[in-house]
């Protein structure tokens, strides 16, 4: 039997401003949560911090779409994430809202639906166990070595430019690209075009809206479409090559993944090839430049680091706890359900916000401070928890650990400036620059 196409199955919201249930704690939002732009500013920890505390379930209407409960507990955000038999990847996707029809960018909400991200039992399982050759921990290790060098050969690079260099460009950006590329078996002179493609996708849902509403010149709305279409036909390309001819990479995986006997269509093959440059490159850019920021604010947990270097482990739990890099993510609802206290209906929208989620004093002492001795900072909900749990979760933590053990070694007083952009995204925590002087 096919993969169902999520794209045509889920749900298709119709505008609500009040929940089918009486809120328990109507109180006015403190943030936008659909407003990318508040997004530049960081997250809104303060925001959740009073959500948390004086409703932890709530009720958030919608400019674009029906409205969505959010969720800031610990507890909530972890029930929710486990029981996948009452809160459905599949029945709307993972994401806050999808633009009306008329303002879809066709290939990009497509693939964003048909991935292996949004699915359900019974075809979530069989598809993620295709990957898992490639994140074993066997196979990280062996990739480490590989990443080590790279670390090594960036770090020189960084030396050669600096003292003042953008973290983002020169390191952040391009050894997660790296490693997935190694991964994936991309060819080293095509990797460079992932960089340009991952800045269009992280802006593509603010680019399409202000292109409505007449805010983005033509020529730049035109080269974000050939982009993006550029980063599609690249993926049907080599998933096709690796169909016909595989190898031993992570694209063969994916290209020749079956369910049920069946290779995947041509909508699954694209849904596939975006989640992997997207998951794959982004989450980690921004957790290690997020780490820089934190070893730059808590100057005292670095000084334990370069004494202690078997920390570092643990340290990598801790930053990516506090970054917390991908913001929510949503289910539906199936039935009428209580969460926290407070019913939510069959067909609404619950996100879950990580970043709020691991700050919760009720779970960790203390919760805004960055403690690299931390003896729960591996509880933390960053990559999601259940049968979606991230899986490149290993890889990310391998990868912050090379980098950071070998930063701390060489330039032991590297800070931040204070300087930094963050693009507008209300999705994942997006850095675009951050400046480092690497002399302190």
């Amino acid at each position: 039997m096919s993969l169902p196409l999520v794209s045509e199955t889920a749900v298709d919201e119709a505008a609500s401003t009040e929940p089918k249930h009486p809120r328990r704690w109507a109180i006015t939002p403190p943030v936008d949560l659909e407003n990318a732009v508040e997004f530049t500013k960081g997250q809104p920890f303060e925001a959740f911090a009073q959500m948390r505390e004086n409703a932890p379930v709530m009720w958030f209407p919608q400019q674009y779409g029906a409205g969505f409960w959010a969720l800031t507990r610990y507890s909530d955000v972890r029930a929710v994430d486990l029981d996948t038999q009452r809160f459905s990847s599949q029945a709307g996707g993972i994401l806050m809202s999808y633009a009306p029809p008329e303002r879809r960018h066709p290939l990009l909400h497509r693939a964003s639906l048909d991935a292996m991200i949004n699915l359900d039992k019974p075809w979530h399982m069989p598809l993620r166990r295709e990957h898992m050759p490639f994140f074993t921990p066997a196979y990280i290790a062996e990739l480490r070595k590989k990443v080590e060098n790279k670390v090594s050969d960036l770090l020189d690079r960084l030396e050669e430019k600096g003292p003042v260099v953008d973290l983002v460009e020169d390191f952040s950006a391009e050894l997660p690209l790296f490693t997935l590329c190694e991964m994936l078996g991309v060819p080293e002179a095509d990797r460079p075009k992932f960089i340009e493609w991952m800045h269009f996708l992280e802006t593509a849902g603010y680019t399409l809206q202000r292109e409505e509403l007449g805010e983005v010149d033509p020529e730049d709305i035109n080269r974000f479409l050939s982009e993006v279409q550029a980063m599609f036909e690249y993926g049907q390309a080599i998933l096709k090559e690796r169909r016909a001819d595989p190898k031993d990479d992570l694209l063969s995986a994916i290209a020749n993944a079956k369910v049920d006997g069946e290779l995947l269509s041509d909508e699954y093959l694209d849904g596939s090839w975006l989640l992997i440059v997207f998951a794959g490159n982004d989450t980690t850019r921004n957790s290690i430049s997020g780490t820089m920021r934190l070893l730059t604010e808590f100057p005292g947990e670095r000084e334990k680091l370069i004494d202690d270097p078997g920390l570092i482990p643990n340290m990598v739990h801790e930053a990516i706890r506090m970054v917390s890099p991908v913001m929510y993510m949503r289910r539906t609802c199936l039935e009428d359900t209580e969460i926290g206290g407070q019913m939510i209906g069959e067909g609404e929208k619950v996100l879950m916000y990580y970043g709020a989620a691991n700050r919760d004093p009720a779970v960790f002492a203390d919760p805004d401070s960055f403690d690299v001795t931390r003896a729960n900072a591996k509880d933390h909900l960053a990559f999601g928890i259940g049968p979606h749990v991230c899986l490149g979760q290993r890889v990310a933590n391998m990868q912050l650990e090379a980098a950071y053990r070998q930063i701390l070694q060489r330039f032991p007083q590297a800070r931040w400036t204070g300087r930094q952009e963050i693009a507008p995204n209300n999705f994942v925590h997006a850095i675009s620059k951050l400046e480092v002087d690497l002399r302190g």
